[in-house]
């Protein structure tokens, strides 16, 4: 008889770097984070309680939290704010953490630094030939 695992709210973290403060920059990498979160960790948006998006000062031309919305999350509770303004930190910046309801222990969630925010977390960082094989591999299944 296998054991089952309590259903936990986890938090998946995750980072990306847009090239410019436009909304079809920050909306396509975002949209390219939120697809890669969600073949690693197998997310089922039934599943998730709620997103955080923040970006960094310099990044307003748009909500992060579309991204989301125009793959369809419209029943997933999201809000959008800004980083704090530390001299020096990371520009550009897009960053989220979605809180999960799964039975996953907190080792087997995969979180997920793209672009130049692989800096700030270079164990969960992901190349760009990486992220290419997995959304590659999401799109044929």
């Amino acid at each position: 008889m296998t054991a089952e695992r309590a259903i936990v709210c986890r938090g998946i973290r995750g980072a990306t770097t847009a090239q410019a403060n436009t909304a079809e920059d920050i909306l396509e990498t975002t949209d390219e984070l939120l697809r890669v979160v969600i073949q690693l960790n197998e997310l089922d948006p039934a599943d998730v309680a709620s997103v955080i998006f923040t970006t960094s000062p310099d990044l307003n031309a748009t909500f992060p939290a579309l991204a989301a919305r125009n793959f369809g999350w419209t029943e997933v509770p999201l809000i959008c704010t800004h980083e704090m303004n530390v001299p020096g930190a990371l520009t550009g910046a897009v960053r989220v953490l979605i809180h999960v309801n799964t039975d996953k222990t907190a080792s087997e969630i995969k979180h997920v630094y793209l672009k130049g925010a692989v800096q700030l977390r270079p164990e969960w960082g992901y190349s760009a030939e990486q992220v290419a094989e997995l959304l590659t591999t999401a799109a044929a299944s």
